[in-house]
């Protein structure tokens, strides 16, 4: 799959948010070592703390369907005043589960800025720390 193509399925994935709250769309396509492609969209709580982001939602859609080939991209799109990066959350988890992971981060369809977890999240808390 070309970056092209996860970017556009970002796009599709963002359709299925639910921003009642912010309004702020997020989607997410996650691609794999074996080249499966999981997706995610941002689901909003009106107690703010149970949101999930898109990232998120692609991650843990592919741990729980059972994916164990390794996370390679991951592409994530909103339209907005700045192009959308992964939150705080995101990034940690993106750590521990896909630390080597490529970003695409995209605020207008058919565009795209080229990224690493590892230039966002320089110093991420690892299971080192807990050993």
């Amino acid at each position: 799959m070309t970056n092209q193509d996860l970017v556009a399925t970002a796009w599709k994935a963002r359709e299925h948010a639910s921003a009642p709250y912010s309004h702020y769309r997020v989607g997410a396509a996650l691609l794999t070592e074996s080249g499966n492609v999981y997706t995610g969209a941002n689901v909003e709580s009106s107690s703010y703390g149970l949101s999930i982001c898109a990232e998120r939602v692609a991650l843990t859609k592919a741990i729980s369907e059972g994916e164990k080939s390794r996370f390679i991209r991951i592409a994530v799109v909103a339209e907005g005043r700045h192009t959308p990066v992964p939150c705080g959350a995101c990034r940690q988890l993106l750590a521990d589960y896909a630390p080597d992971v490529e970003i695409l981060l995209s605020g207008t369809p058919g565009q795209f800025e080229f990224t690493r977890l590892s230039d966002i999240f320089p110093r991420p808390f690892s299971s080192d720390f807990l050993k």
